[in-house]
């Protein structure tokens, strides 16, 4: 997966999607005015992938695993090859194929059951007590997210956060997936401030090397302990959840 990643990264590259690195590798340079977050830095997936499990005894993990590997790598082979469709499309073609490369009998209502699985998430139990400590903060808050915005406003309501957000901002406004830079972007045209303003954090590492390189200062909230990928990119800074980028931020100000 790794060499996949990393075939998929240089292509983008060559092709001109991700922006040249910009900025430093430390910490920002100046206040941080706003924050982007992706969608699974404040939403918990894993409910979709216990379904899988309790639909598929003893194959849900392999299910799992299969489905969140194309889900993301038809992203960025859809962004290469400019044949967008939305992120939900996306997955369940991805689960589709994962299950037949499997084997398993996925029915319409299997298919249905763990597409709208995705409908039911919630936020990780960190994400609200730290949400509001940045609004206090007065700091602009926003997803920028591959998610569609109906995906994005359901986690919203069903995690009790409605009015935390300034920006619900989904890759369906450009035609582009993350680590595209028209995606990035996002952020700059929305909050009309400089990419050294807006703090960018991920859940995946190929998104904290993609937004480091298009010039968001970044702290990845590495909630699976995962190595940083071999991109050329790093993070300013990391943590494992959000209330770990909270106490970033007040060591920023406070210093």
């Amino acid at each position: 997966m790794k060499s996949n990643r990393r075939e998929f990264f240089s292509s983008l590259m060559t092709g001109g999607f991700l922006a040249t690195a910009r900025g430093s590798l430390g910490r920002p340079s100046g206040p941080i005015k706003a924050i982007a977050f992706d969608a699974f830095a404040v939403l918990d997936p894993r409910p979709v992938f216990t379904l899988a499990e309790g639909l598929f005894p003893g194959k849900g993990a392999d299910l799992a695993a299969a489905w969140k590997a194309r889900q993301f790598e038809y992203t960025w082979l859809r962004t290469l090859s400019r044949r967008y469709v939305d992120f939900w499309q996306v997955t369940e073609d991805a689960l589709v194929f994962a299950a037949k490369m499997l084997k398993l009998d996925l029915t319409e209502q299997h298919r249905a059951r763990l597409m709208d699985a995705y409908l039911r998430i919630r936020c990780w139990p960190d994400a609200p007590g730290a949400l509001r400590c940045l609004k206090t903060k007065g700091i602009r808050l926003a997803f920028l997210s591959n998610m569609t915005v109906k995906m994005l406003e359901a986690g919203i309501r069903n995690s009790g956060l409605g009015q935390v957000f300034d920006q619900v901002l989904s890759t369906d406004r450009v035609g582009a997936f993350k680590p595209d830079a028209r995606a990035y972007q996002m952020g700059v045209d929305a909050f009309g401030l400089n990419r050294e303003q807006i703090l960018f954090v991920p859940f995946a590492g190929w998104d904290a090397a993609g937004a480091k390189a298009f010039g968001y200062p970044t702290f990845w909230v590495n909630r699976q302990n995962q190595p940083a990928e071999e991109l050329g990119m790093m993070a300013d800074n990391a943590g494992t959840t959000l209330e770990d980028l909270t106490r970033y931020l007040a060591r920023m100000i406070s210093s």
